[in-house]
C-alpha cells in the first residue's frame, strides 16, 4: 500500500494543483484543519504568488470580516493607510497578528506598485463581521448602504430616512453583548427595532438592484459591488442576530447555517470578478456537510463550500489540508491506522496528493478517523476523500513565532 500511496504524491505547487483539475476554476479553495499556524499560512502565500504569476489569479479571499477586509483591499490596491493600521483594523479574530498574514499584505502592496489596474491583485474577507463571542452591529453595513442610495436616488424611493434607521438601530452595545452567545434572552435580534429593520434592509437591497443600470453609470461597477456587499452584510447580520435570540434547540444549527450562507454569498459575488484563491478552515470549504460538537450536542450544517459547489459545479475546486503533528499543541505522531498515520512515513515535509489515486490505493475500507487531542485541530475525515479535488499533507507544523 505504501508504494500505491506514493504514486499519488505530487510536489506542492500551483502547476501540480492545476494538474489535478479538469480546468482552471473560478474559485480554488485551500482548506486548513486549524487556525493561526504561520507554517500553513506560508504555504497559502506561496501558492497565491504562483497562481498570480503563472495562472492569472488576481484575488485572494480569507476567512475574515468582509467589511474590515475593505481596509486591506484599499491598502493593497492604492496604498491607503499604513501596513500597521490595516493589520490592526483590517482582520477579525486577531489574525492581523499573524506574521504570514502581514507578509501577504506586504507582498500584495509591493506587487501592485506601479501596475495597471487590470494587473493588480485584490484582497477580500468573505466571513461576516462575526467574532467567537459576538456578532457586530448591523449599523456600519446598513448606514453605508443607505448613504450610497440616498446620494443617488430620489428620496421618495427610500424606505426610511437615515434618522429613522439610526433610531431603530439604537446603541451598538445592545447588538454586541457577549452574553447573548450563551443566553438568547440577552440578544437584540428579535426586539421591536430588529423586527422593523429586517424588511427595511430587504427594501434597500431591492432598491439597489432595481436601480443598478443607473448606478453603474452614475458611480462605477466597483462602487455598486461594494454597495451590494453592504446589502449582503446587513441582511446577513440581521438574520444572524435573529438566530442569536432563538431559544429553541435548533439555535446553534441556525447560527452555523447563517454564517456559512453569508460566506457562500460573498464567495459567489467574488467569482464574478475573475479567478480567486479562497483560504479558510476545511469545515467551511468542504463539499460534505460540516459538523461540530457543542455544549448542547452535535451540530450539522452545509458549509459555504457545499453551497458554492452546488452553484458553480466544476468551477469550484476544493483542496483540503491534513497534518501529521502539531507538537506545541500536544498533537503527536498519528496512529498508523489513520489516514494521517499512513501518510506520515512519506519522505516529503509537505506534498500534494491526488485524492482519486489515494482513494484507489486505500481500497473499499477507509482508514479510521483520527481523534484530535486538542480542540483547535480537526483531523481530515477519510470519508471526504471522494469529494475533495486534492489533499495537501504537512508532516510537522512548527510553533509559530506569535504563539511562541
Amino acid at each position: 500500500m505504501a508504494t500505491d500511496i506514493k504514486d499519488g504524491v505530487r510536489p506542492f505547487e500551483a502547476a501540480a494543483v492545476m494538474g489535478l483539475l479538469p480546468a482552471r476554476p473560478r474559485l480554488l479553495a485551500l482548506g486548513e484543519p486549524t487556525h493561526g499556524e504561520d507554517a500553513l499560512l506560508d504555504l497559502r502565500n506561496e501558492l497565491f504568488r504562483q497562481l498570480v504569476e503563472q495562472e492569472g489569479y488576481r484575488t485572494i479571499a480569507l476567512e475574515t470580516d468582509c467589511m474590515a477586509g475593505l481596509l486591506v483591499d484599499d491598502h493593497v490596491v492604492s496604498g491607503t493607510g499604513t501596513l500597521d493600521e490595516v493589520m490592526e483594523h483590517g482582520f477579525s479574530h486577531g489574525w492581523g497578528a499573524c506574521a504570514a498574514n502581514r507578509e501577504l499584505v506586504r507582498w500584495m502592496r509591493a506587487h501592485n506598485e506601479g501596475r495597471p489596474a487590470a494587473e493588480r491583485v485584490r484582497f477580500a474577507g468573505f466571513d461576516g463581521p462575526l467574532e467567537i463571542t459576538h456578532a457586530a452591529s448591523p449599523r456600519q453595513a446598513l448606514t453605508a448602504l443607505h448613504g450610497y442610495l440616498a446620494a443617488r436616488v430620489d428620496a421618495d424611493l427610500l424606505p426610511c430616512t437615515a434618522e429613522a434607521l439610526d433610531s431603530l438601530l439604537g446603541t451598538d452595545d445592545r447588538w454586541t453583548d457577549p452574553g447573548a452567545m450563551m443566553d438568547p434572552a440577552r440578544s437584540a435580534g428579535r426586539s421591536a427595532g430588529a423586527r422593523e429593520l429586517r424588511p427595511l434592509a430587504d427594501d434597500l437591497v431591492a432598491l439597489l438592484d432595481a436601480q443598478a443600470p443607473y448606478l453603474i453609470t452614475e458611480t462605477s461597477r466597483e462602487d455598486l459591488d461594494r454597495a451590494r456587499l453592504y446589502g449582503r452584510t446587513a441582511t446577513g447580520l440581521l438574520r444572524y442576530h435573529h438566530g442569536m435570540a432563538d431559544p429553541s434547540p435548533a439555535r446553534m444549527t441556525r447560527l452555523c447555517m447563517s454564517r456559512d450562507l453569508m460566506m457562500a454569498r460573498n464567495l459567489l459575488a467574488l467569482a464574478g470578478r475573475g479567478p480567486a484563491l479562497v483560504h479558510a478552515h476545511n469545515s467551511h470549504l468542504q463539499r460534505e456537510k460540516s459538523s461540530m460538537q457543542m455544549w448542547q450536542g452535535p451540530v450539522e450544517w452545509w458549509s459555504a463550500g457545499a453551497l458554492v459547489s452546488a452553484e458553480l459545479g466544476e468551477e469550484y475546486a476544493f483542496v483540503a489540508t491534513a497534518l501529521g503533528t502539531i507538537r506545541h499543541q500536544g498533537v503527536d505522531v498519528p496512529s498508523a491506522d489513520t489516514l494521517e498515520g499512513l501518510l506520515y512515513p512519506l519522505p516529503e515535509d509537505r506534498c500534494l496528493i491526488d485524492t482519486a489515486r489515494l482513494a484507489t490505493a486505500l481500497g473499499a475500507a477507509p482508514p479510521a478517523p483520527r481523534v484530535s487531542s486538542w480542540f483547535g485541530y480537526a483531523p481530515f475525515d477519510p470519508a471526504h476523500l471522494a469529494a475533495s479535488d486534492g489533499l495537501v499533507f504537512v508532516k510537522d507544523v512548527p510553533r509559530s513565532p506569535a504563539s511562541a
